[in-house]
């Protein structure tokens, strides 16, 4: 009777323990599907995060978009039944609006630049995310994306005749598409494929290693050779989750979100240029702008969608600030290159 109160007993305290050791569990949701670089990284966050915690600290994850695209997993953390995910610009906005202006059209010319914005607005944008009921774990941009057609796009004019798919919703890609003089076909992601294939639309947007991904790149001929944008990308988790960790695993949490996603966005832009050259040997044609004057002439269509954005996303003194800091690092920087 003694050894059977004993066995119960120690089955009590591994119980007590395993509860323990899992107090913290994250419930965390992506588009990106399992086996990819997104989801490799994120599961070395994890790694690391339950070793420096003594295994109170995790991430469950849900990949592939189980938990539906980014509309679906926000009103999941708004419910309390997801905690984090990895957005898209366009789930971000949703949360932190004024965040868009890192996905609006022609803002950046190179990585630099990027960095630079990423870096100078920093505390701005963590305050956004805070204000609004979450906490930014780390960026996990996207990268470049691209215009893919069926039909060669150089011009401005060569843009009135293609049939562009728009993210449901998104009103950064309306503001930038109307810009360009497209009325674009407003779908979800996962209905573009075979929008592609039956002819409602011939034309998308998204970035290299996206395109190979999502298979995007069979249904298309060419891409123009000039991004339209960068397209951020950033895991976040509600404030509210946040608030209940100790102090200790808010740390290490912030600490390793930086770090892993850091690296995930290096290694994003290293895939997308490998998946451009993979997208050129499938049959892709890179069709580049002939001209510094039509080039320019994106560009000015650009700061016409970003200003049209201006209190949609953001004020005009924030925009302004956005685009003087770029055009003194460029100042600083011209000729280095």
């Amino acid at each position: 009777m003694k050894k059977r109160i004993l066995a119960v007993g120690f089955s009590l305290f591994v119980l007590a323990s395993a509860a323990q050791s899992q107090q913290h569990i994250i419930k965390f949701a992506s588009l990106a599907p399992d086996g990819s670089t997104w989801t490799n990284v994120l599961r070395e966050y994890d790694a690391a995060i339950r070793k420096e915690s003594g295994g109170k600290l995790g991430f469950r994850i849900y990949a592939g978009g189980v938990q539906g695209e980014d509309k679906d997993v926000i009103r999941k953390m708004r419910l309390g039944q997801l905690h984090s995910a990895g957005l898209t610009g366009f789930g971000l906005g949703d949360i932190a609006p004024k965040v868009r202006i890192l996905d609006s059209p022609f803002l950046f010319n190179n990585y630099d630049e990027v960095d630079h914005i990423y870096t100078m607005f920093d505390d701005e944008f963590d305050k956004a995310f805070r204000d609004n009921g979450y906490v930014l774990l780390g960026w996990a941009e996207v990268g470049w994306v691209y215009v893919l057609t069926n039909t060669p796009v150089r011009t401005l004019a060569d843009m009135n005749g293609v049939k562009m798919w728009m993210w449901e919703g998104d009103k950064v890609a309306e503001a930038t598409f109307r810009a360009l003089g497209i009325s674009p076909i407003p779908l979800s992601v996962i209905d573009v494929l075979t929008s592609l294939q039956t002819g409602l639309i011939n034309g998308a947007y998204t970035s290299p290693l996206a395109a190979l991904v999502l298979q995007w790149h069979t249904r298309v001929k060419y891409m123009m050779n000039l991004p339209l944008a960068d397209a951020s990308g950033a895991v976040v988790m509600t404030k509210k989750k946040f608030d209940e960790l100790p102090s200790d695993l808010q740390e290490i949490l912030l600490r390793n979100g930086k770090k892993f996603m850091r690296e995930l966005t290096l290694k994003s832009r290293q895939e997308n240029d490998a998946a451009i050259a993979v997208m050129k040997k499938s049959g892709i044609q890179l069709v580049d702008v002939p001209s510094q004057k039509m080039i320019d002439e994106y560009v000015a269509a650009g700061k016409k969608a970003r200003q049209t954005l201006v209190g949609t996303f953001y004020d005009q003194d924030f925009l302004n600030r956005i685009e003087k800091s770029l055009a003194v690092f460029r100042g600083k920087n011209a000729g280095t290159k």
